[in-house]
């Protein structure tokens, strides 16, 4: 496995660690959410690029990739 299927599998199995949605995978997030963080600007470090890479997979209509990942 490399580095970017890594990324990906911890992508698909993270879940927002606070607000309103605190919980819920970030690939589940609502879109409107995430645009919204796209404006008001994403967190910094790691979960930043998460929610920064799930609002490029949201836009591009690309969450179908993510979800064979999630482990339950």
């Amino acid at each position: 496995m490399n580095e970017d299927d890594a990324f990906l599998i911890k992508l698909a199995n993270t879940r927002m660690p606070f607000g309103k949605y605190a919980g819920r995978l970030l690939v589940d997030l609502p879109e409107p959410y995430v645009v919204w963080f796209k404006g008001k600007g994403f967190p910094p470090g790691e979960l930043g690029v998460m929610l920064a890479s799930v609002y490029e997979i949201k836009a591009n209509g690309l969450e179908g990739l993510l979800w064979p990942l999630v482990r339950e």
